[in-house]
């Protein structure tokens, strides 16, 4: 019988009381607060922008549990409860982090171009009034929701990379101390009012590199930190259950509309191209993947057109705002063009374990789209944005490489001393009889599959 370590209970308590005390405290005192009268802002809610929004927060928030199918039915069966574990404990302990200190780093009153005061602690002064620097048509708490859903599945991406091999506790210290160091700063600069990135005329509609270099950036140092799986790569197991993963992509295909349609917070043009936009590079993106697959392996695979859809997703998503359907179609060329390369390439020449290649897929491709808004953006889509290079503008494409570099840089950097302190304090690896036998026993003394004769 496997019994929970000594070690595990004290940290699960400890972080449980730590949450209980610092949330309800700060809530209760809050709750006076916000409770702006009604007839102070009723005339200017926008009701159809409000019910996009809505709409587009549950899409967002199905992502994560997408993602636990996509991934989860890409490991060996002996660890699938493990990711979806992971991918559903984000949901909650991220859910509380950004209530309580998350969204004021984030998108709280600007500190040096920085990060967030703490003026927002807890929401105080978080209400259903709009805020007229993010949410002019919107509750601002409707806005504060549609971003925690940005900040849960961002980490959730990085699971991707030391799948099958970190241990619970570790990875929840992991993320909780990711999401408050790495994220929230990162989308301070490029979202948060005052930001510098931001004020460098940086372009980043729905998270190309708030979400997906910064999360693709520390999953390369995670693989690099925690080591190759046992056996990697001549005796690591195929996908256990490709239908899940299908299953998974389309969730995340389905959800990716209201990542980025949702991003222009409101219900009008710009939502509608970006739409647009996020589904032409996704559908280009899987049919140069599976073209790809077909000249090298002489037979088209599934898991090939799967990735390749993701990787157009993630690529567009900084762009999805700024530019034409004809741009969409090149930036979802490249998405099945770079990342395939580093994937069926690099990772073999270098020969380090990502997992199920979150470098690969959302590291690359969110550089490409980065760097690719600078290229196709133009203000004939987006009047708020800027023209890129291809429209008589290429300091736009520099400013674009510059923020790559930096959050590439920073992300890379912080997540491997994060997960060198963690490893430190409290290992992060499962030992090897662990590994063996499977996280989902060993973890969480539960299988996914049982048979009953």
């Amino acid at each position: 019988m496997i019994t929970k370590k000594p070690s595990n209970r004290v940290f699960l308590s400890l972080l449980i009381l730590l949450i209980v005390i610092l949330f309800t405290g700060r809530i209760s005192a809050s709750s006076t607060e916000q409770n702006t009268p009604p007839q102070t802002f009723q005339k200017t809610i926008d009701t159809g922008d409000t019910s996009w929004m809505l709409i587009s927060t549950a899409l967002v928030m199905l992502m994560t549990p997408g993602l636990a199918f996509f991934y989860g039915g890409l490991v060996r069966r002996k660890n699938m409860l493990s990711v979806l574990m992971q991918c559903l404990m984000i949901l909650c302990i991220i859910s509380l982090q950004w209530i309580f200190l998350g969204y004021s780093l984030s998108f709280g009153p600007d500190n040096g171009s920085l990060i967030g005061g703490l003026e927002w602690l807890g929401l105080r002064g978080v209400g259903m009034e709009p805020h007229p620097d993010y949410a002019s048509t919107i509750p601002h708490q409707m806005f504060m929701m549609f971003q925690m859903m940005f900040a849960v599945i961002t980490p959730a991406l990085i699971i991707g990379a030391f799948a099958e091999r970190m241990k619970f506790s570790s990875f929840c210290v992991f993320t909780l101390l990711w999401a408050t160091i790495v994220y929230d700063p990162v989308c301070h600069w490029i979202w948060g009012t005052g930001g510098f990135l931001k004020n460098a005329g940086a372009l980043d509609f729905a998270g190309g590199a708030v979400v997906h270099i910064n999360a693709g950036m520390t999953s390369l140092v995670a693989a690099l930190i925690l080591g190759k799986r046992q056996g990697f790569p001549d005796k690591v197991s195929p996908p256990h259950n490709l239908p899940f993963a299908i299953l998974g992509a389309g969730l995340l295909w389905f959800g990716w509309f209201g990542f980025n349609a949702g991003s222009a917070l409101k219900a009008g043009a710009l939502a509608g191209s970006a739409f647009t936009a996020t589904h032409i590079a996704g559908a280009t993106a899987g049919t140069i993947w599976s073209l790809l697959d077909w000249l090298k392996y002489k037979k088209p695979t599934t898991l090939g057109m799967i990735t390749g859809a993701i990787a157009g997703l993630a690529a567009v998503t900084p762009a999805s705002g700024f530019v034409t359907p004809a741009g969409a179609v090149w930036i979802g060329i490249g998405a099945g063009i770079f990342p395939w390369l580093v994937i069926t390439y690099l990772k073999t020449r270098f020969n380090y374990d990502d997992t199920l290649d979150a470098f690969g897929v959302h590291g690359i491709g969110g550089i490409w789209g980065t760097i690719a808004t600078g290229i196709w953006a133009t203000k004939a889509v987006n009047p708020d944005g800027a023209n890129g290079l291809l429209h008589g503008n290429p300091m736009q494409l520099w400013i674009q490489i510059k923020m790559v570099l930096i959050v590439g840089v920073f992300s890379f950097i912080i997540g491997g001393i994060l997960l060198k302190f963690v490893d430190l304090v409290m290992k992060l690896r499962v030992s090897e009889h662990e590994e063996r036998v499977g996280l989902d026993l060993t973890q969480h003394r539960e299988g996914a599959y049982t048979l009953i004769s």
